[in-house]
This record gives C-alpha cells, structure tokens and sequence, in this order.
C-alpha cells in the first residue's frame, strides 16, 4: 500500500518552527499522552486492586523489561524494512494499534494479575511504536539539525505527560465525573481518562503517518540485497550482538549518566504518588484522604511535566549555542535538587515548587542524550543503535525495581518518600559522570 503524501524536504526544516519538524514529531504527543496517563495511575490501579506498596516495583517491570527486549529488535528490523508504507511506519502503526486497545481494556479489569498482564502489553505496544519516532529524526533530518529535531519531541513529550496527568484531576474538578472508590475497584474518572488517552494516541500518531513521508533507499536493489544477507533468527541475533559489541565510544560513556538519570525518574513514578498520599494527606488505600492525596499527586505531575515543556521550549534555542553537556548537567542537579527537597515542606502544596526542578531534568532527560548521541551512530543502523541506547534506560528501570520494593519495607519501613529522596540523590549522581564527557562531532567517535 502507498500513502499519496507530500514529502518533507530536508532543505526547508531549517529552524525549530518549522511545521515539517513538528509534523515529524506530533506522534510522540500521543504516544507520551498513553505513557503519562501509567505513570501517573497505574500504582494507584495496582493499589485498588488489593497491591501492596513493597510489591509495586515488580508489578512496574513491564516498562523496562519490554523495552530492553523490544526495542533493540524492533531497531533492527526497521534498519532492514522497506515497504510501500515505507521503513518505520509499519511498526509505528501497529505498536499504536495494540497500545490503544490496551489503553481502554486496563482501567476495566477486576484483579491484579489482570492489570499486570494487560500493562505488559500496553508497554510492549509503546515500544514498538516508540522507538521507530527516535529514528524517524536521524533518518529525515540533517546532522546540523537534529538536535532541533530531538528537542521538538521533547516539547511534545512534555505537552502530552501534562494533559495526561492533569486529565483525572480535570475530569473530577471542572467535569465533576465520579472519582469515588470503595478501595476495591477503579474509579470511572480513570476509566474515562484511558478512554481519552487512547483517541489522542491514536489520532497523534496517524497525523504524522498521514502528513509524512519517508523515501526510498538510494539503491533499492542492494539494500533488499543486504536485507537478504542479513535475514533469519541466527543472522540478526549475531549482527544484534556485533553491534553492541562496536557501538561508540560516546555511547558507552553515556550509559553511567543514563543509569542514574532514570534510576531517579524510576523512584518519582513508583513512589511520588504513595509518597504525596501518605507523608501530606495521612491517606491510606481507600479512604478520602488517600484519593485526595493520589489527585494531587496527579497535579504534581502535571506541573513537573508542564515545567519539563517550558523547558523543552528554552532548550530549543539554548541547544544551538550551548553545549549538549553542560545544559544537561544543569538540569540534572535541578532535579535532584527539587527531588531532595519534596521531603522538606511543610504541607502539600509546596510540592510545586519540587516540582520544577524535576521537570528541568525531565526534559532534558528526553532530549539531550539523544542529541549528543545522533552524529555519531552510522546512518544505515540508526533504528538498531537508538533500541540499544533504550538498554541503558531499561536496565537502571529493572534494576530499581528489582531493589526498591525490599529496601522500602525493611530499610526505609515502608515510608515510600525515602525512595524519592533516593531517587533526588541519583540524579546528582548523573551530573558528577557527566563530567567526564564532551560533545562529539559527526564522524568523531
């Protein structure tokens, strides 16, 4: 099938306003608006359906684990993908398909294992979606403006995490949906909200298939060539391995930063939301105190991921005249700074003002490593090396979960706020290892 739609010439995507670079990236709004709606409800629905605070992390292993096992495959299947619906599209179209189905099924289940089952293929669907949109940038934007490029999606990111933490919060205050719950069962606000969440997805997405176009390789003949030499289980395993084997320099070096990094984004999704309930509102599962503790965590969010796209904003024309190193450093200290200091006000709504520190870092989480990295993975495996460096934002995730959930109950005796702080003092971390990096030119690895 061929999609009769204009292309985007590299020629004219020449500043961050351009409409061909934000067409590019408005899928990764919608995809966003589906990962913020879990982040920011899917320890309160595992709550409702009977978890318990210590269990939550490994009921959250679906992210990381799917992403270390999807993306790297999903990278190197599109690097090797040419069809009449083009290279990364396929895989963007179905990830988005089974992601929304997903979307509207979990906030209607009944019991626990259900939720966990339906979230790893919620997460497994994002992946493989998600992925190709990182690729997309390298693929149809030049060396000189990917930075622009990667920026923009984190703009968008930032766009979609706010409404869609916002959204529960809206539904109930402005709307005035039922937000009730018998401690037992999932309030119809949340349902409603997933129900949205997966419209927006869904219509994101399939606004950047229908408006952009993705062209053929040079030589057709010798890619499909190459695509036959490389074909078949054993093959790809192998040149799966050779590539991790022979990635950059700048990439290894990366990896230390990126552990930290989203070691700390691991414990605010886990535990910001416990943490809010339970330190500020004396809430537990159930009770009043507790739903009003989990809204405002909602709005928290909200306001961090606002901030992260205010951010995003000033990292546009920041990123052409700063380095890429130094800007992440500096947002990396603000989060850890605004993490640190959730544990120090004296009632809930100085939580705001954490909250900007974190959404600096957010931000930049989401835009700089992928710039610093862009220039220097070779053009023809950039699916492949944009799903490996998704490893080095998985393995913290599954390491955190792996820890977190023992050290909460007999270190931390279940108070989930120390897991934040943890999470303040990873961040700092990032900033110290970025002190051993420098930008690199393309070509230069």
């Amino acid at each position: 099938m061929t999609l009769c739609v204009p292309e985007i010439p590299a020629q004219k995507m020449r500043h961050a306003f351009s409409l061909d670079i934000w067409k590019l990236s408005f899928g990764f709004f919608g995809i966003q608006f589906g990962w913020g709606l879990q982040m920011a409800n899917m320890s309160r629905i595992y709550q409702y359906l009977g978890a318990r605070e210590s269990s939550i992390p490994l009921l959250w292993l679906a992210a990381p684990v799917t992403g270390l096992l999807v993306q790297p495959l999903i990278g190197h299947c599109s690097d090797h993908t040419w069809t009449g619906f083009g290279r990364r599209r396929p895989y963007i179209l179905l990830g988005t398909i089974l992601a929304c189905v997903s979307l509207i099924a979990i906030p209607n289940v009944s019991k626990l294992w259900m939720a966990a089952a339906l979230l790893w293929i919620l997460d497994s669907a994002i992946n493989v979606s998600m992925e190709p949109f990182r690729a997309f940038v390298c693929d149809l934007l030049p060396p000189a403006e990917r930075k622009i490029g990667f920026t923009v999606q984190s703009v968008l990111i930032g766009f979609g995490a706010v409404l869609s933490s916002l959204l529960p919060w809206l539904l109930d205050h402005i709307f005035s949906l039922n937000s009730t719950s018998d401690g037992n069962t999932i309030p119809f606000v949340i349902r409603v909200s997933f129900y949205i969440g997966a419209f927006v997805y869904l219509a994101a997405v399939l606004y950047t298939l229908f408006t952009t176009v993705e062209s053929a390789p040079a030589d057709l003949d010798l890619f499909i060539q190459k695509r036959g030499e490389n074909s078949g289980l054993r093959k790809s395993l192998k040149s799966i391995c050779e590539g991790i084997l022979s990635m950059p320099k700048l990439m290894r070096r990366l990896a230390l930063v990126q552990f930290f990094s989203w070691f700390g984004l691991f414990c605010v999704w886990i535990y910001l939301a416990p943490a809010i309930s339970h330190e500020y509102f004396g809430g537990v599962p159930g009770s009043s105190a507790f739903q009003r503790g989990t809204e405002w965590s909602g709005v928290c969010f909200a306001v961090f991921n606002g901030v992260g796209l205010l951010a995003a904003l000033a990292l546009v024309p920041l990123a052409n005249r700063h380095s890429a190193v130094g800007l992440h450093r500096i947002c990396m200290i603000a989060a850890g700074v605004g993490l640190l200091t959730v544990g120090v006000w004296p009632n809930a709504a100085y939580l705001l003002v954490s909250m900007v520190g974190v959404g600096a870092g957010c931000a930049s989480v989401g835009s700089m490593p992928y710039a610093l990295l862009a220039n220097v993975i070779p053009p023809e495996r950039t699916g492949f090396y944009m799903g490996v460096f998704n490893m080095f934002i998985v393995l913290p995730q599954i390491f955190a979960a792996a820890i977190l959930g023992p050290v909460v109950q007999y270190v931390f005796h279940n108070r989930s706020i120390l897991a934040v702080l943890t999470g303040g003092i990873a961040f700092l971390l990032a900033a110290v290892s970025l002190r051993s990096l420098r930008e690199v030119d393309a070509g230069n690895q």
